[in-house]
């Protein structure tokens, strides 16, 4: 069952944020914390990296859906790239399945580099094209896997984010004061703005029962917040 290799999956970027980086309480997110409704939210940093974000929507029971987002922001004075993982599933297939390093103010970063040839052998049984605000901010080797039914391609999927998750933590601190802290953090505002113009993930929010209010507070001020 798809649900058992991703809540594995959940479980081991759980680590990977606890062995690299400290939980810290983000102010207004523990609103969004709210475990026992199989709704979390939590958030990591040390002192190369300043968000690391995990919110994951458990509507097994009630809609037979599972669904997580992974995301990663460098300190601004670091130019390295943004990682990010998502994907939502039913019990047996991902429907959808997302993973990147996207550019932060270089597009020719050596992680960037790093990324594309690890990735470059997974073709996707069925590639997702990806809409314009997408296309803004990903880059060319991003995964984008559509009707993911069999067991060894979600394999794939998972392997690849969890080891490329692994890898961003070791090769970030490399980059701490290679970036200008106005460059980084207008890159980083332009990528979480590109983001809050994806309308499917308000959408499958609400569809999963969380409530209405909630999920539009929480995609515009808590899932890709901007810097002030």
């Amino acid at each position: 069952m798809i649900w058992d290799k991703l809540i594995d999956c959940k479980d081991e970027i759980l680590n990977i944020f606890n062995d690299y980086a400290k939980e810290i309480q983000e102010p207004g997110l523990d609103y969004f914390n709210q475990p026992d409704n199989g709704w979390i939210n939590r958030v990591w940093a040390n002192s190369h990296v300043r968000r690391a974000h995990i919110d994951v929507v458990d509507a097994r029971d009630t809609k037979g859906l599972w669904m997580m987002h992974v995301c990663c922001f460098p300190v601004l004075t670091n130019d390295a790239p943004i990682y990010g993982f998502d994907v939502i599933a039913g019990k047996t297939k991902m429907t959808g399945a997302f993973h990147d390093y996207s550019a932060s103010s270089r597009v020719d970063h050596p992680m960037m580099d790093w990324y594309q040839n690890e990735v470059a052998d997974f073709i996707p049984t069925k590639k997702r094209e990806l809409p314009e605000w997408a296309q803004n901010i990903f880059s060319p080797g991003m995964i984008a896997a559509g009707n993911v039914n069999t067991d060894e391609e979600a394999q794939q999927i998972i392997d690849l984010a969890l080891n490329n998750l692994h890898q961003w933590f070791q090769q970030v601190p490399e980059y701490t004061g290679a970036g200008s802290t106005e460059i980084v953090a207008g890159a980083q505002n332009y990528y979480c703005h590109n983001q809050q113009q994806n309308p499917h993930t308000p959408r499958v929010m609400k569809s999963l029962g969380l409530n209405e209010d909630d999920v539009e507070r929480f995609c515009t001020d808590m899932l890709f917040p901007k810097l002030a």
